[in-house]
């Protein structure tokens, strides 16, 4: 089971990141998607809700843990 939390705990800061890269795209191309706006702004929102809760059990196993490749 520890093996899983540190590997959650270097997982989930790339998950968080990676998520609002995904997000600020959305609602770059909101602005431009007609009937589409409203649909993608609440993805990029919804993805920002999930990132608090990434973030909440991030903290929850006690933070992030650097990842050094051999």
């Amino acid at each position: 089971m520890m093996e899983q939390i540190e590997k959650l705990r270097v997982l989930l800061p790339h998950w968080i990141e990676h998520n609002g890269e995904h997000a600020a795209e959305f609602r770059d191309y909101a602005e431009h998607s007609g009937k589409a706006k409203d649909s993608l702004l609440a993805a990029a929102q919804l993805m920002e809700e999930a990132n608090a809760r990434l973030s909440e059990a991030l903290d929850k196993l006690g933070g992030p843990l650097e990842h050094h490749h051999a």
